[in-house]
């Protein structure tokens, strides 16, 4: 597994870790309160009452290893000895029942706190390793044979081992066979959890390791598209595409061939680093998406991937705010010693064709439309007007129709004609 796919699973087994030890001391209140309130049936002038005993010990050591949990420095050894004290408290309370009650030690045989092992054991589940699993279920299984033995040497009677069931269930005779069966009991519970999590094991980790992945790779695509990658129900083809309207924003920085040729690459790599960082924010709290990075250059939708009724107003209101940024960074850079930049943004609005290309070995979301060309073609005509922002006079009509609220007049440039683009177009300065 990759290293950072690792560092997510041992997150996921320290998380389990400080959780099983919130069970652990939950447990040990929940006890604590039951035998405070619960009536005693056996004297209370008995010789030997470990409950309390175990108790306050076990508090105390769930207490350090909870605080060991929570630091991240939970040693596997600790880990190991948390379940052998587990089982050793629990057995210990059993065994300590025929004391109490003054009877023969196969009477601990007969407890139904037996059943508690299985909680114990599937406990373990939660830091996602069968082996602590396995580890439990088998220090439980000796444990109750330890017993076992036990309340056979120790019995007062010679003849403590019984033959007959309904002898057994009224005495404190010890039938072999049940508990055989309870050790098996224990024992199979224990390999299917542990089988289980295994598979549940291998599962997390493909899980983490394509989370990781998408995580990578969502740097890669904006937002929503990434969004609308995971989210599809179908698996994501060449040649799927819908129609809608959008409005186009593309923006460039002026002379940047020249300035990369003065410049070390390393410092053409963190200037434009330092510009897409500015920039793309400023896009997407417009609610834009960027398609695609050209180089120095920025290709943004608005209302292509993810609906709107308002991609006109968000872009127009978008190119502004690009420019104010851009004039934020200059007076930085000038303070600095550095020379300032000029950028041109083009907007533009119609219908456009959304959807994905390429092939099965690499696929892209793209948007392709008129639309597409106009803005590109506007961002290089604001040389021409050497103006610093434009769109069309429609689609800034458009903007206003959604909402679009202008902070100063904006210049018209009636009948403009613009290189690659047919017809001639009125164009609306949107920063001059």
């Amino acid at each position: 597994m990759p290293e950072r796919v690792k560092q997510h699973i041992r997150r996921a087994q320290e998380d389990g870790e400080v959780l099983i030890g919130w069970v652990q001391l939950a447990g040990v209140g929940f006890f604590a309160l039951v035998y405070a309130i619960a009536p005693k049936t056996f004297d209370a002038d008995v010789m030997f009452a470990p409950v309390p005993r175990a108790l306050a010990f076990y508090f105390i050591f769930t207490l350090i290893r909870l605080y060991l949990a929570h630091k991240r420095i939970l040693p596997n050894w600790m880990i190991a000895l948390s379940v052998v004290i587990d089982m050793a408290v629990l057995l210990i309370t059993i065994w300590s029942f025929h004391l109490q009650y003054n009877q023969p030690p196969g009477l601990s045989l007969k407890a139904p706190t037996l059943l508690y092992i299985f909680i114990l054991i599937a406990l373990r589940t939660l830091r996602f390793e069968a082996r602590y699993v396995l580890f439990a279920g088998a220090t439980a299984a000796i444990g109750w044979m330890i017993l076992l033995g036990y309340a056979i040497l120790y019995s007062p009677s010679a003849d403590v081992i019984t033959r007959d069931y309904v002898h057994y269930i009224t005495s404190t005779d010890i039938l072999i066979g049940g508990e055989v069966d309870k050790i098996l009991s224990i024992l199979a519970v224990t390999v299917v959890l542990a089988v289980a999590l295994a598979r549940a094991r291998r599962i997390l980790v493909r899980s983490v390791a394509e989370h990781a992945a998408v995580s990578d790779l969502s740097r890669f695509f904006a937002p929503d598209i990434a969004a609308r990658i995971t989210a599809s129900e179908t698996l994501v083809r060449a040649g799927q595409g819908e129609t809608r309207n959008a409005a186009i924003l593309c923006l460039d920085i002026r002379g940047f061939t020249a300035l990369a040729h003065r410049l070390p690459a390393d410092h053409v790599m963190a200037l434009l680093a330092e510009y897409q960082s500015l920039m793309v924010p400023v896009i997407q709290s417009h609610g834009g998406s960027i398609d695609k990075f050209l180089g120095d250059g920025i290709l943004a939708t608005f209302g292509a991937a993810m609906t709107t009724e308002s991609y006109a107003a968000d872009a127009v209101a978008a190119a502004q705010a690009l420019l104010v940024e851009l004039d934020s960074w200059n007076q930085r850079r000038e303070s600095q010693g550095a020379e300032p930049l000029r950028m041109g943004v083009g907007v533009a609005v119609g219908p456009v064709v959304f959807g994905a290309v390429g092939d099965d070995s690499r696929l892209e979301y793209t948007v392709i439309g008129n639309a597409v060309n106009v803005a590109a073609k506007l961002e290089k005509h604001c040389k021409v007007e050497s103006v610093r922002g434009l769109t069309t006079a429609d689609a800034m009509a458009r903007a206003r129709d959604q909402g679009y609220a202008m902070a100063a007049a904006h210049d018209i440039l009636p009948a403009r004609r613009i290189e690659g683009v047919d017809e001639s177009l009125d164009l609306v300065v949107i920063v001059d």
